[in-house]
């Protein structure tokens, strides 16, 4: 009989892991397509003249034991950070995952996760605030007291008197950290990155991003901390909002699954990239074969396959499909909604910005990421790629920062020239104090459509129909952020291809499992 071939679209975390997982334990034969000349997906790394981007941002930790150990074995741990393997902790129990010897220098390879500290903050009326939010001095002198108080006893209500029916994203704001430190830290960068009122997004976005994370979790943790911060780069005790140490690879996340990708071709897969899914065929509740056009000429290519992971976009999935869909089914799907993102990535000589009243750091603040929650702006974050890792930044004298916008794909921001929209973005910097635009030495544009599932729009709530006949062809596998229209992780991305392969490998017909990713107990703390 012939080698059976899974049709894998998508070159990203999920879909990567998926052809991996398959060669590893499985005798089908993956072939993965992509529609960008690039690997990685939204997880990828952008090379600009020697500066490498990172879109979004990725810290490598995860809470799954499974996952730490398959990144530990694809790239090995800086030798300094540990001796010969990494603590893992996680309720009450304790294991080690066994790592590979390296050099103790990174400079000697460059296949090599570095242990990084992070720090992110809030920039907002101008000052910086801890993310997450403490109740320490510098928030207190930074808000005032009589604001405080408000947050006090606002929050005190809301514990008192929780809104029982809790569906909007507002809702669960208010339950969990008081209405007015919703309305101030909350309500408007929520917007500013969704486009959309809080009441317009569902609470199951909350409660899958934020999980345990609350007021009590935060001075919990704030008190721990005060006895040492844990050497535990997996943190599983920790909320992934307060995660304060993770792996990173050298050359930023793409590294990885650019690693990946090779290791998929040498052992006989295949990853094509500018291949884009425009056709599915359906027969007998079955993939019979995907149809792909590449881009520049136009060429199409038909494929049969025996599976198939998708981690396209669920609204162009459907598309494909054609007439074979049911009607309602096609219906939801294109009323499904995306937010897009474009990051600005500029060289500078150095920042201007101080670090507080008191303190300034000459030219290079200490930050990984920082959420400007000015409203007279519309940039979400600003990244500082040398923080990340100093080998992103190629002249490491100078200052290499990302700032992100959220946007829709043909907006004002979307559709704005490259030049107009640095000039844009600069002015927008140097207005808060961050840059001076004489500092400036280069920049660049990148734009991400549907890097967001959205969790609105009259779609979505009726998503499940799409869901259930998805599962009912019996070769077809939703995997993946926008694969299955869910705000994953790029860990959670992973464990959901991993299920898929577990699944094929073991003869399970469920896909229960698959989408139970993200919202089983061990992503879920203390509520």
């Amino acid at each position: 009989m012939s080698q059976k071939t899974a049709v894998i679209i998508g070159a990203g975390p999920a879909g990567l892991t998926a052809a991996y997982e398959l060669q590893q334990r499985t005798a089908v034969r993956p072939l993965v397509f992509e529609m960008s000349a690039e690997i990685g997906g939204i997880s990828k790394t952008v090379n600009y003249k020697g500066n490498r981007i990172d879109i979004g941002g990725h810290r490598f930790f995860s809470k799954s034991d499974r996952v730490m150990q398959w990144w530990t074995d694809i790239m090995p741990v800086e030798a300094h950070d540990r001796h010969g393997s990494l603590q893992i902790h996680y309720q009450g129990q304790e294991r080690r995952v066994d790592l590979p010897e390296v050099a103790d220098d990174p400079a000697d390879t460059d296949l090599i996760f570095l242990v990084r500290d992070r720090l992110s903050r809030i920039f907002y009326l101008r000052h910086f605030f801890d993310y997450p939010l403490s109740l320490g001095l510098t928030t207190v002198k930074n808000l005032g007291l009589r604001r405080m108080v408000r947050i006090g006893f606002s929050y005190l209500y809301s514990v008192m008197f929780p809104i029982k029916d809790e569906r909007t994203l507002q809702d669960f704001f208010i339950n969990r950290f008081g209405r007015e430190l919703y309305l101030t830290f909350f309500k408007d960068y929520t917007e500013k990155v969704w486009g959309v009122a809080c009441t317009e997004i569902g609470a199951d976005w909350g409660a899958q991003r934020i999980k345990g994370l609350s007021i009590t979790s935060a001075i919990w943790h704030a008190l721990k901390s005060l006895a040492g911060t844990s050497r535990d780069v997996s943190q599983k005790n920790t909320e992934t909002s307060l995660i304060e140490r993770f792996l990173y690879p050298k050359y930023g996340p793409g590294q990885m699954w650019e690693e990946v990708a090779a290791r998929v071709v040498a052992a006989g897969g295949e990853v094509n990239l500018g291949w884009k899914a425009t056709g599915i065929e359906i027969a007998e509740q079955r993939i019979k074969a995907v149809v792909f056009t590449r881009s520049g000429d136009g060429e199409q290519l038909r494929v049969e396959a025996d599976y198939l992971f998708s981690t396209m976009p669920v609204r162009e999935l459907v598309a494909a499909m054609g007439d074979a869909a049911p009607t309602s089914v096609g219906e939801i799907a294109r009323g499904l909604q995306y937010r897009d993102f474009l990051t600005v990535g500029l060289l500078l000589k150095k920042l201007r910005v101080a670090d507080d009243e008191d303190t300034k750091i000459p030219g290079l603040l200490p930050d990984n990421w920082i959420y400007i929650q000015e409203r007279d702006v519309r940039v979400g974050r600003v990244q500082v790629f040398n923080n990340w890792s100093p080998y992103m930044v190629k002249d490491p004298n100078s200052v290499w920062i990302g700032l992100e916008y959220f946007c829709n794909e043909g907006d004002d921001l979307w559709s704005m020239e490259d030049a107009a929209l640095v000039d844009f973005a600069t002015q927008e910097m140097e207005k808060i104090g961050f840059i001076d635009m004489g500092d400036l030495i280069d920049a660049t544009v990148i734009r991400m459509p549907k890097a967001y599932p959205g969790y609105f729009g009259e779609s979505y709530p009726r998503f499940n129909q799409i869901r259930e006949y998805t599962d009912r062809l019996t070769n077809l596998f939703l995997v993946g952020r926008n694969g299955m229209h869910r705000y994953n992780n790029q860990d959670h991305s992973m464990l959901t291809a991993m299920a898929a392969v577990d699944n094929i490998a073991k003869g399970i017909t469920t896909k229960e499992n698959i989408w139970n990713v993200n919202t089983e107990s061990e992503y879920h703390e203390s509520r």
